[in-house]
């Protein structure tokens, strides 16, 4: 019997089945568009996320007929919601954490809720970028809409529902609605309160790994599964690739590179959540119990891409070569002069800049553009090392990060990020993580695992590991100090530009 993980993206979504030693048996992919129903505006549409999703689920149905699916979760963005009837049918786009509506209800919340006092219930720095400012939009702007609603779902949750499932919300996506309690695990009776949103609107609060139960018939025999297949809760991608990549205890990280690098770093309680706060740092859960993350992110691959748009747009390498392995090969062995200022857009984690820019420092005539790309790899990942070096105090120090996503295929960025972090990087062989989380946790909801750590040993294998240069650590410790004056002394002019 197999197992199935599904991931909803914000581009597309996936689905993956396994063996129970961890061996990837298919992978079926859709892609979707975000589309902007006016200048500004970022959404999906429902119906067509939805319509993927069958679609990858029916792929894998009928290409492991020889080892046919016993269970599956869902990993999936965090924060849009989709509102839906009781009767499973969707009835508006799903607004995406990018979109600006509903930012008047940040205000608002600082208003009623003394920031401490708030984080102390829900801890994330207050941003639009949330759910419940688009649910308050929604309710002003689409009364009709939210009158109709029974209830409104994330997206594994929503999937969890379609396939037959009650009304839940996963946990570690909970958290980033701004309406739940951390500490009490729960939907927040004063957060709800003041924002209006009934408990049963959202959905039984659940933690990744609980038996939902099993897949209706009817969607059972639209996507060819078997009539007894177990659905499990899964949960925020970010912590699905997290227990896919194989970080389960405190000390490690995932740091995932796409268009953005996320640093998920896993610690147990913290013991005095209000200085997390003072670091500009969420708390979530695990997917995992009695484990907790917080997201620092900004923009990586997208930097990259602009620079080979920029710079080498009309090379064709030989060969077939790839591009990028191309460009990395320009880049110079020994750490760059040059400095880039990483806010090509608004930053978000751990402090929100969004009236800044990309800048670099230290051009020559005679810079090249594979010092210009090697500076662009650096400096994204000085953004990071702050928040990281800042959680040793505490109690959440980092010693070991596991790469992912599509950026951790370039040995030279890793190797970058190793020697100025000062700590390995793992590059594990499977990089599809948060399909495997998804999945390891249906396993281990329906005791085909005796625990996490027995099953990160079966699917979890390493492709490399990089170890730091201890020389150029001491001279990347030195840059990073002129790092962090670039944005002190180039803000004032960046916010009139």
């Amino acid at each position: 019997m197999s197992l199935l993980g599904v991931d909803v993206g914000t581009t597309g979504c996936k689905a993956a089945a396994f063996t129970g030693n961890g061996q990837l048996l298919v992978l079926a992919y859709r892609e979707y568009r975000s589309f902007q129903a006016q200048s500004g505006r970022a959404e999906l549409d429902s119906q067509a996320v939805w319509d993927g999703v069958q679609a990858v689920i029916r792929q894998v149905a009928q290409e492991t007929a020889s080892d046919p699916v016993s269970a599956m979760a869902v990993s999936s963005l965090g924060e849009a919601m989709v509102p839906v009837t009781r009767d499973r049918e969707l009835l508006a786009a799903s607004i995406l954490c990018t979109d600006p509506r509903g930012a008047e209800t940040i205000d608002r919340l600082h208003g009623a809720f003394d920031d401490h006092a708030f984080y102390a219930i829900n801890p994330n720095i207050l941003g639009p970028q949330y759910s419940l400012p688009k649910l308050l939009w929604l309710r002003e702007h689409q009364p009709d809409v939210f009158a109709r609603a029974d209830y409104f779902l994330l997206w594994a949750d929503l999937v969890a529902f379609m396939l037959g499932c009650d009304a839940t919300a996963c946990n570690s996506l909970a958290n980033r609605t701004l309406l739940f309690d951390l500490g009490r695990n729960d939907w927040s009776e004063p957060l709800l309160a003041w924002s209006g949103i009934e408990r049963a609107q959202l959905g039984r609060v659940v933690a990744g790994g609980t038996v939902l139960g099993t897949i209706s018939r009817d969607a059972a025999d639209a996507l060819g599964l078997p009539t007894n297949v177990t659905i499990v809760a899964g949960g925020h991608d970010q912590c699905c690739n997290a227990l896919g990549s194989g970080v389960i205890a405190p000390g490690q990280a995932v740091c995932g590179i796409g268009s953005f690098e996320c640093l998920t770093p896993v610690y147990g309680p913290v013991r005095e959540p209000l200085d997390m706060f003072e670091l500009g740092l969420n708390i979530e859960h695990h997917v995992l119990p009695d484990r907790y993350v917080s997201f620092i992110f900004n923009q990586a691959g997208t930097l990259v891409k602009w620079f080979r748009e920029t710079f080498a747009a009309a090379d064709q390498p030989a060969d077939g070569q790839d591009v990028y392995a191309m460009l990395n090969a320009e880049m110079p062995d020994e750490p760059t002069r040059l400095l880039v200022l990483p806010y090509f857009e608004a930053a978000i984690s751990p402090r929100v800049v969004s009236d800044a820019s990309g800048v670099i420092v230290g051009l020559k005539t005679h810079t090249t553009r594979g010092e210009i790309l090697k500076a662009i790899m650096e400096s994204v990942t000085y953004y990071f090392v702050d928040s990281i070096e800042a959680l040793k105090g505490v109690g959440a120090d980092t010693t070991q990060f596991i790469a992912t996503g599509g950026g951790a295929r370039s040995d030279r960025w890793l190797q970058i990020k190793a020697d100025i972090f000062g700590v390995p990087f793992i590059r594990p062989s499977v990089t599809e993580a948060g399909l495997a989380g998804a999945a390891i946790l249906a396993g281990l909801a329906t005791d085909m695992f005796n625990s996490p750590e027995e099953t990160v040993e079966r699917f979890v294998r390493h492709d490399r590991i990089f170890e730091p240069d201890t020389a150029r650590n001491q001279i990347y410790r030195e840059r990073l100090g002129q790092y962090r004056e670039l944005l002190p002394a180039t803000h004032g002019l960046l916010r009139k530009l």
